[in-house]
């Protein structure tokens, strides 16, 4: 098979890469070199890529050799991937958090999930710009933005389309062809909103289902990686790759009975014909008309690939407000611990000397402000109080929130728009959620944040703990049904 690789790369899923990879008819190398060209030729029109690890090359060379003398590892062998900006890896690539104070800081050891990539055989290519802190920093940072690397832009508009984030840089760039695949972060939207955006796919998986260890974090109950692909099976294969027991996060414990080391398994179209799905339309209200009409189409074909759908279904915590007390003593007490691991040489070692590194900086480090880091430096909730207000956090939720309605209504997923409030509920839980293309706005209109409804945008399927098996399923039926994913025009 004679390729034509400039032009075969864009939008080449994992398989068929893996797939050329094992005829020879290209190499890893060939594909780290075509997505650097990339990178060199596009990047600076959307700032998605903080720095491009310098070993890439070698590393691939290396694996292009294994698979001659000793075969693939598999599916992931030589798959170049990109990571977030606040995933360590022990390399020659820094990890800051997309923070000018952690600019020159180079990790001691490998995330867990830097580690089991690695170990599968992917290619670290590069690290991905960010909000900074992800987003943990400033009330009016604006999503994308981080001091070391300025503004992501969204490659379907450039400085018009809305990013989301905080895993701006990953999807801008998986989106722009820039990388087979990225690892994102979430907390809160910061996989789906940005990836539903982009055109593209995330999962943001249950917490505990992939160790955070070597993540810069803000939230212990909350945090998770997770996958930021062009399709469900990139999305569904990466994640198979990152699961495991890993004895420095403690909530990878929980996952024992729920993980499971490949996915592709649930790659069933077939699975709609018989799914049950609520639409909880109070997360609909605030759409403007052409994202209400993307939801009422994909309702549409949903029904028509045979599902039952329920609508409305109502979740009794729609109106509560939100406590954030419990996320900043999350997010002071898990970052002073990181910064405290840093090496002797870096500038900060904790939130306080972030907070007066970021003062003495102010020119380059404090375009948006810090109200919400200083907020979590004052927060002086007691270890006692803590816990008991992390119990009410989560406690109605629980009783009242996506196990109440889906239970109620006998259902396997709950379908809500991208990039909403809704997906708040999921987070509060550690719940997990996938989004999938579901159209384009070709107007939009400004939001109440001031941000554009244009552009791409997509569903998002939301369920139980460790409900990724039945998610993967109908985010893979209704993708396979629609094909709304198109690459953005960058020449």
């Amino acid at each position: 098979m004679n390729i034509n690789v400039h032009e075969w790369i864009i939008e080449a899923d994992i398989t068929k890469l893996q797939t050329a990879m094992e005829a020879g008819t290209v190499t890893s190398e060939e594909l780290v070199q075509e997505y650097l060209d990339r990178i060199h030729k596009y990047d600076s029109s959307i700032n998605s890529i903080l720095e491009i690890n310098p070993d890439a090359l070698h590393i691939a060379r290396a694996l292009d050799q294994e698979r001659k003398d000793t075969g693939s590892r598999g599916s992931l062998h030589g798959i170049p991937i990109l990571l977030k900006d606040n995933i360590d890896t022990q390399d020659n690539l820094h990890t800051s958090a997309g923070s000018v104070a952690l600019a020159g800081s180079f990790a001691a050891a490998d995330a867990y999930i830097a580690s089991k990539l690695r170990s599968a055989g992917a290619v670290l290519l590069g690290k991905a710009n960010m909000t900074e802190w992800s987003n943990f920093m400033s009330s009016r940072m604006p999503a994308g933005y981080s001091s070391r690397g300025g503004y992501v832009l969204n490659p379907y508009g450039p400085g018009e389309l809305f990013v989301s984030g905080s895993s701006s840089g990953s999807a801008a760039a998986v989106a722009a062809n820039l990388g087979a695949a990225a690892i994102g972060t979430e907390t809160a939207g910061s996989i789906v909103g940005p990836a539903s955006q982009s055109f593209l796919v995330g999962i943001k998986p249950t917490v505990g289902l992939i160790s955070r260890a070597g993540i810069i974090p803000i939230s212990s109950s909350q945090d998770t990686p997770g996958p930021i692909a062009k399709t469900v099976s990139d999305a569904a294969i990466i994640l198979g790759a990152c699961t495991g027991i890993d004895e420095k996060d403690s909530a990878t414990l929980t996952s024992e009975n729920g993980a499971l080391t490949d996915y592709t398994p649930f790659l069933d179209a077939s699975f709609l014909s018989q799914a049950r799905i609520g639409i909880p339309r109070h997360y609909y209200k605030h759409l403007d008309e052409e994202r209400l009409a993307i939801m009422e189409a994909a309702i549409v074909t949903l029904k028509q690939e045979g599902v039952t759908i329920v609508d409305p279904v109502t979740l009794h915590v729609e109106q509560n407000s939100w406590n954030n007390d419990v996320i900043m003593y999350e997010f002071k007490k898990g970052l002073n611990h990181y910064l405290s691991q840093l090496a002797d040489s870096a500038p900060i070692h904790s939130l306080k000397e972030l907070i007066a590194y970021n003062e003495k900086h102010t020119e380059i480090a404090l375009q948006y402000g810090q109200d919400t880091l200083i907020r979590s430096e004052e927060n002086t909730l007691t270890e006692q109080t803590y816990l008991q207000k992390k119990q009410a956090y989560s406690e109605l939720p629980l009783l009242q929130g996506i196990d109440y309605a889906i239970d109620t209504h006998s259902l396997d997923a709950l379908l809500l728009p991208g990039d909403v409030d809704g997906m708040y509920i999921a987070a509060r839980l550690g719940y997990p959620l996938i989004t999938v293309p579901a159209g384009y706005s070709a107007n939009g209109v400004i939001d109440s944040d001031g941000d554009s409804t244009k552009g791409p945008f997509g569903v998002i399927f939301s369920g139980k703990a460790w409900s990724e098996p039945t998610l993967i399923k109908l985010a893979y039926g209704f993708e396979q049904a629609t094909h709304h994913r198109a690459p953005p025009q960058l020449d």
